[in-house]
């Protein structure tokens, strides 16, 4: 079909008309014209486009209706990762937090931190990829590293901009939101899921993560999904200003939705007011919030002060006081963890709290059970610590029984019945069995098995506990002969063929995963990911690791006295070590020695390299990369192994340390010369 030039120019103008409405309604909050007049240009639109296909563009204010139903989500890596922040509590943390910036940059006693100042939405973390101003990609948080694409549904929310307005866009710009649905909008929604007796959500936010991955992005359309800016990700062929608070404004005339009630503040007063302000106004705000963002004013102070492994340096979440209800203690059941810690935890007539029914609460250990009293009947006050894990904070005494008893203090595993022991300097009571107490061996397995360790797909809490309850596995490394037991694995639960096959290929998957994770793997007491990866990066073999004395373990960056003693005292019992040489024989731990030796052929291979301040040339991450990738070790501390530190613009306490110790330090240029070097 022929196109008219004037049904070309009257589509354009249109979808400019309907860009310019949707940037006055949703992120000016001034509305110019009706919803009516808004509703006939939108009519107008999509009956050109009907008519006319070939005008369809992905850009089009028409697609926010939602595309066909998905067969899944795909997989979206964040070149930047999507981290979390930090939590803090308390007035006295707030400070402390503020001591460390003005520590780190080196500030004099005068001298305050300016902030800014911003609510904390309850919603779900998405990143939104805009390229020549275009939306072209959206996804969930997922782990930080990986995430879902979800871009068929952001396209349905119309307050996120299609394309971006006004000059100055970088050429690809990436920002992180969150999606949520205001809580007006969340009660008329529950509301006619009621008339429609159906199940309501039972809070705004898991009906915005919820309504996000639905397969069927119509569904999503349907939902009154809002978002809010407040991030940046990756940004290239293009400036942006030196505050975080110029950014804002900047974004918010790109046409990008961000929240009016972020302010700037200076040290610790001006964050305490703010938080003190916003709590008090917390009832009354259209969104849910959970506390106060606070994040450093100046971009250069940011990049100076970096990040920990999950999260910047430079930013901090001030949470509010979760909210309380009361409820009845029907019983306390002690719970054994992977590490053998046995904790109390209360069943809890079922209670709503913050819009979350809850049945159970932590009461953390023995200690904390008995300095609280809480006893079986007792009338109990009940939080959302952090909003997220119920804790029970008191008993109210009024409503206690007449000839109530204390809990009593375990001598034995309520599991496997071995003597319950408390190591010195300690509070928590432990079952010592470690994995030949059937409750530790759950949990290990599962701990193994999971996301960050071997990532076995599929082996799910309950598979696992049908696997051990029909005795076809006794530890983590008889997953390994599942596939003797393939019939009778497919008969349970009545698993189909493919699932079969997939788990099946996830634990072949898993037999691939390098020596960091395979130790993570092990859920050795207090070796996180950073420390098994120190260890396997140290001792490069599992058999080295093996054979390692305490000494040795020491020798290791990180690892002090305790992990130390952890790590040997895991590897000497008989039953641990004969799990660990079982799963030696299937997991292929010799890509690590392969590694290496691709490793050692590189010209900073075994050095360790650190690097502080702000560099010129290059950001600090790609610092990294360029070190990493001639095979040195990156390390954010200083030591006496140190072989250089890589020194920027105001360097800190690092340089000082550095001096002490004699350690060789490489300004700018020095280091691009280092490099230049490497390379010819």
């Amino acid at each position: 079909m022929n196109l008219p030039t004037k049904i070309s120019a009257r589509c354009l103008e249109l979808r400019q008309l309907i860009a310019h409405h949707n940037h006055c309604y949703h992120t000016l909050d001034a509305p110019e014209i009706s919803d009516a007049a808004y509703d006939q240009l939108f009519r107008e639109l999509v009956e050109l486009e009907e008519t006319y296909p070939q005008l369809l563009t992905p850009d089009s204010p028409s697609q926010r209706v939602g595309s066909a139903p998905l067969d899944h989500f795909t997989k979206v890596h964040h070149e930047v990762p999507m981290l979390s922040l930090d939590n803090l509590f308390t007035e006295v943390a707030l400070a402390e937090f503020h001591q460390r910036i003005r520590e780190t940059l080196g500030l004099d006693g005068g001298e305050e931190v300016v902030m800014v100042a911003e609510p904390k939405l309850d919603g779900l973390a998405v990143s939104l990829l805009y390229e020549q101003g275009v939306l072209v990609r959206a996804a969930t948080r997922g782990d930080g590293q990986v995430g879902e694409e979800v871009t068929a549904h952001l396209r349905t929310i119309r307050s996120a901009p299609l394309r971006l307005l006004g000059e100055g866009v970088p050429d690809l710009l990436e920002v992180r939101g969150e999606v949520f649905i205001p809580l007006d909008d969340f009660e008329k929604m529950n509301e006619q899921l009621r008339q429609a007796e159906e199940k309501p959500f039972a809070n705004p936010r898991n009906a915005a993560a919820g309504s996000l991955r639905q397969l069927d992005p119509k569904i999503t359309a349907a939902r009154p999904l809002d978002i809010y800016i407040h991030g940046l990700g990756q940004v290239s062929d293009g400036a942006l200003p030196p505050t975080q608070s110029e950014i804002y404004q900047q974004l918010k005339l790109w046409g990008l939705p961000v929240s009016d009630d972020w302010r700037v503040v200076t040290g610790v007063a001006g964050c305490f007011d703010y938080y003190q302000e916003l709590q008090a106004r917390r009832e009354q705000l259209p969104f849910e919030v959970d506390g106060v963002v606070y994040k450093v004013e100046r971009v250069g102070w940011q990049r100076r002060l970096g990040f920990v492994a999950r999260a910047p340096r430079w930013a901090v979440a001030h949470k509010f006081p979760a909210q309380e209800a009361e409820t009845t203690v029907n019983d306390i059941e002690i719970q054994v963890g992977r590490t053998g810690a046995l904790t109390p935890v209360a069943r809890l007539e079922p209670v709503n709290v913050s819009g979350v029914v809850v049945t159970n609460a932590t009461l953390h250990n023995f200690q904390e059970l008995e300095r609280k009293d809480v006893r079986v009947g007792d009338r109990v006050r009940v939080r959302r610590a952090g909003d997220v894990i119920p804790e029970v904070v008191g008993v109210v005494l009024a409503h206690r029984s007449e000839g109530s008893q204390p809990f009593p203090r375990p001598s034995h595993c309520p599991v496997c019945h071995s003597e319950a022991v408390i190591s010195e300097g300690e509070v928590v009571i432990r079952c010592p069995a470690g994995l030949s107490c059937p409750a530790q061996c759950k949990e290990a397995i599962r701990h193994f098995a999971s996301r960050k360790a071997m990532n076995i797909d599929g082996l799910g809490e309950k598979i696992v506990e049908l696997l051990l309850n029909e005795g076809m596995i006794g530890s983590v490394a008889d997953l390994y002969r599942l596939a003797e037991k393939r019939q009778q694995l497919a008969a349970l639960m009545g698993l189909g063929e493919k699932s079969v096959d997939n788990l099946f290929k996830a634990i072949e998957e898993s037999k691939k995963r390098d020596l960091g994770r395979f130790l993570f793997a092990l859920g050795i007491r207090d070796v996180g990911e950073a420390t098994a990866r120190n260890l396997a990066d140290h001792f490069e073999t599992l058999e080295a690791l093996l054979g390692a004395t305490p000494e040795a373990l020491l020798g290791v960056g990180e690892v002090g006295p305790v992990v130390a003693e952890r790590v040997g005292g895991f590897f000497q019992r008989e039953e641990n070590r004969a799990i660990v040489e079982q799963l030696a024989q299937v997991v292929d731990t010799g890509w690590h020695r392969a590694a290496v030796r691709e490793v050692s052929q590189k010209p900073l291979a075994g050095q360790t390299v650190v690097i502080t301040g702000s560099l010129e040339k290059m950001t600090r991450r790609e610092a990294k990369a360029r070190l990493e990738g001639l095979g040195a070790k990156v390390s954010g501390s200083i030591s006496k192994r140190t072989r250089y530190l890589v020194a920027g613009e105001k360097p800190g306490s690092k340089l000082t340390k550095a001096q002490a110790l004699g350690v060789a330090v490489l300004d700018e240029a020095a280091f691009l010369k280092l490099l230049g070097e490497i390379a010819t």
